[in-house]
């Protein structure tokens, strides 16, 4: 597998330093630059991409929290943060962690872990390519088979997901950028930071929502563009 590259987005010299170190010792991660504030991030990505960026809330010009909703293609993200009150809104934002600093080389790991957890699925379904029409879900500690033709819809519960099929839901833990992951970015679009939908079931939409099968699901401010570019 190769490595997972990953930016640092944080105006304290001393934590990028932790940050940068701590990098450093972990063999399947490679860091492409660290920036000073969020807008400078959001110019180098126009023309780079990472699997991961290591996100500070409090910086100048543009807070992290709403640099997250700007992003559209959305890497795994680690809160890094002194900051506790902020934790619902990241997870709700579908974050992959939330650091509070001052951040202990093994909390670190737990969290980098996670996002390795997720590439290595997401790498195993592009070596396959298209051939693999279907996931495994664990529910109720059963390894489930659901095909890609059957699935409507996903929505994030917090610490679960619920894949909605033709004719059945299944409750699974794991975060909606876990599954998103694990479904082919070709057929299953996020039109919502809870909703992901497979573009092959839409039957209709207007510019605040899409119907399919009956049922009603909100667009998001920020992926309105997604079902225009369809």
């Amino acid at each position: 597998m190769s490595k997972i590259k990953c930016i640092i987005i944080e105006d304290e010299p001393l934590a990028v330093k932790v940050l940068s170190d701590y990098v450093a010792q972990v063999p399947f991660l490679q860091l492409e630059g660290s920036f000073k504030d969020a807008i400078l991030a959001t110019e180098w990505l126009r023309t780079n991409e990472v699997q991961l960026i290591f996100l500070d809330i409090h910086l100048p010009k543009l807070k992290g929290m709403a640099f997250l909703k700007t992003l559209t293609n959305k890497p795994a993200v680690i809160i890094t943060t002194a900051y506790h009150q902020y934790a619902v809104e990241g997870f709700d934002l579908n974050v992959t962690d939330y650091l509070l600093k001052p951040i202990e080389f093994e909390r670190f790991l737990i969290a980098v872990n996670k996002v390795r957890v997720t590439n290595n699925n997401s790498q195993l379904i592009a070596e396959v390519g298209e051939t693999k029409d279907y996931l495994f879900l664990t529910v109720q500690k059963k390894k489930v088979k659901i095909l890609f033709s059957k699935i409507l819809y996903v929505e994030s519960q917090r610490e679960y997901v619920k894949v909605v099929t033709i004719n059945k839901e299944f409750i699974s833990r794991m975060s909606t950028h876990e599954i998103e992951a694990l479904l082919p970015a070709h057929i299953f679009k996020r039109i919502h930071r809870s909703f992901i939908i497979s573009i092959n079931k839409l039957e209709s939409y207007t510019a605040e929502s899409v119907e399919m099968n009956g049922i009603s699901i909100p667009i998001g401010r920020g992926y309105r563009e997604i079902i225009e570019n369809l």
